[in-house]
């Protein structure tokens, strides 16, 4: 039996019960073990300076028994707290079983990630700020695991977590302490998780919740969501959970928004999914404002929703079809009815992260505007600001630069989160277009999250305060801010183009 050297009186006593675990073919424990020379502990130091042989770990794995179940691997905090590690698997690891593995370090780096060690693992529980094999996410090689917990301390160096998608055989995954918002693909890292039973979200950053993240996850039955921050959730997150039995919340912070208002009737109403909310309880959940510094009871603020545009398109035309079989009936008319269509816009659309460093944008401009304003768009829009420069302005439009393929709500959160503002040109086509809509809302979710001045209105004709009520978020902004009208007066022109160029350029650094 091949020993690894012991360096210190505490390790001789973990490696001894080792010793006796690994002729059990049971565990394998290692702890705080380097190959380098014999040092004493620091860990109980006061002088800094006593500490400068505290350097990273590189642990060998190669070897180990055939009959393995358990390998632990942790460090040890000393005088700098955890230490990085890197990991020497090797090709000779083979083992017969699942194998589950626990590991906690500063941080981890493997080699060999094709080792069957790593496809041998079923149970993975990570506690470090991240753990790659290059510059991946080690979770592309562990491919038979079935139960992942990774715990991170909110790094910006974890790696693309979308693999995550690829472990088809995965029933329990929890993560904690990440930053999600930094993640470019998180609208389809649970995807094809088909067999999920348990899902943990634990103080993760998150923007919204919606059901592009739980679009798979049929057979989810357990979620727990405690956000770092305040949040949106929007009511499609639970319409693919259908065998969703247990649903807990902890520690919940929401944005006053009617959109989040669904929650709590559909908590207290449902008899399928047992809901549970601690520190707040429902009660005491609080909202944060549009201002980003009030809060109100949130239960209070979702009951202002209870009239909204579902129920008033329902009384109206429920009331028109009564008046209109009492004219068919009047006048004996006989034949086919028709039935009045009426749409009502859905406002539960997926919005994807997009992740961006500082003053690093594809675009200066998102353009929002109906295809039958494109005209203007085309003539007045492009040459007026695109062509002038210097700075020159590099314009988004979904005619021109959506990408072929996509999904169009996908090209439209990109898009969005892509360009560095957001300019919506305002019409009555405007208002009758969904996708704009969509853009709208989407648009106004960022600038509720980031508090920047990222969202600018342009009237292209005057529209009726009446045609506004019924467009709630616009009417909204229109009270709140700022706005330029399309003059009709030619001479006025110019100086249009030149107050909005000045705002669309200013702090444009690339």
């Amino acid at each position: 039996m091949k020993m690894l050297p012991l360096f210190s009186l505490s390790i001789l006593f973990l490696k001894a019960s080792c010793v006796i675990s690994w002729l059990a073919g049971k565990c394998l424990f290692y702890s705080d073990v380097k190959e380098v020379p014999f040092a004493p502990n620091c860990a109980g130091k006061t002088n800094i300076a006593e500490c400068h042989h505290v350097t990273d770990i590189k642990e060998d794995l190669r070897g180990l028994p055939s009959n393995l179940l358990n390998l632990c691997v942790h460090m040890e905090e000393g005088c700098h707290g955890l230490r990085p590690m890197q990991l020497v698997i090797g090709n000779n690891a083979t083992l017969g079983q699942g194998l589950n593995f626990h590991i906690k370090s500063k941080n981890v780096t493997v080699e060999d990630c094709n080792s069957s060690l790593l496809t041998s693992v079923v149970t993975l529980k990570i506690n470090a700020a991240y753990m790659k094999c290059g510059n991946e996410f080690i979770g592309k090689y562990v491919k038979s695991v079935v139960n992942l917990e990774f715990e991170s301390m909110f790094s910006d160096n974890i790696g693309d977590l979308v693999v995550i998608n690829q472990l088809v055989h995965l029933q329990t995954l929890k993560l904690e302490n990440i930053d999600l918002t930094k993640q470019p693909n998180l609208a389809i890292m649970f995807r094809n998780l088909t067999k999920l039973q348990t899902l943990m979200l634990t103080n993760c950053r998150m923007f919204f919740l919606d059901g592009s993240l739980t679009k798979d996850l049929k057979a989810l039955t357990g979620l727990l969501l405690m956000p770092k921050d305040n949040i949106n959730i929007l009511q499609n997150l639970v319409e693919h959970l259908t065998s969703l039995k247990y649903l807990q919340f902890r520690g919940l912070g929401l944005y006053c928004n009617c959109d989040n208002a669904w929650l709590v009737s559909w908590a207290k109403d449902n008899r399928k999914v047992q809901v549970a909310m601690f520190s707040p309880f429902m009660k005491e959940l609080q909202c944060l404002t549009d201002n980003g510094i009030d809060h109100l009871n949130f239960v209070d603020y979702s009951k202002n929703c209870s009239f909204d545009i579902e129920f008033v398109f329902f009384t109206s035309t429920s009331a028109f079809l009564c008046i209109f079989i009492i004219v068919v009936l009047s006048y004996k008319f006989a034949g086919q009815y028709i039935a009045p269509i009426y749409h009502i816009a859905s406002g539960w659309f997926r919005e994807a992260l997009h992740v961006t460093s500082k003053h690093q944008y594809r675009y200066d401009v998102f353009v929002s505007y109906s295809s039958k304003d494109e005209h203007w768009v085309i003539e007045e829009l492009l040459p007026n600001l695109e062509r002038r420069g210097p700075p020159f302005l590099r314009l988004c439009l979904h005619s021109r630069d959506f990408q072929l393929g996509q999904d169009i709500v996908e090209n439209i959160t990109d898009s969005i989160y892509a360009s560095r503002r957001t300019l919506c040109l305002v019409s009555r086509n405007y208002l009758g277009s969904n996708w704009c809509s969509l853009e709208m809302q989407l648009a106004t979710y960022r600038l509720q999250v980031e508090h920047r001045d990222i969202l600018i209105l342009v009237f292209l004709e005057a529209i009726p305060s009446r045609l506004l009520s019924s467009h709630h978020r616009l009417a909204r902004l229109v009270k709140t801010r700022t706005y330029l009208d399309w003059p009709q007066d030619l001479e006025m022109h110019e100086a249009f183009w030149d107050r909005l160029w000045c705002k669309l350029s200013s702090n444009k650094t690339n």
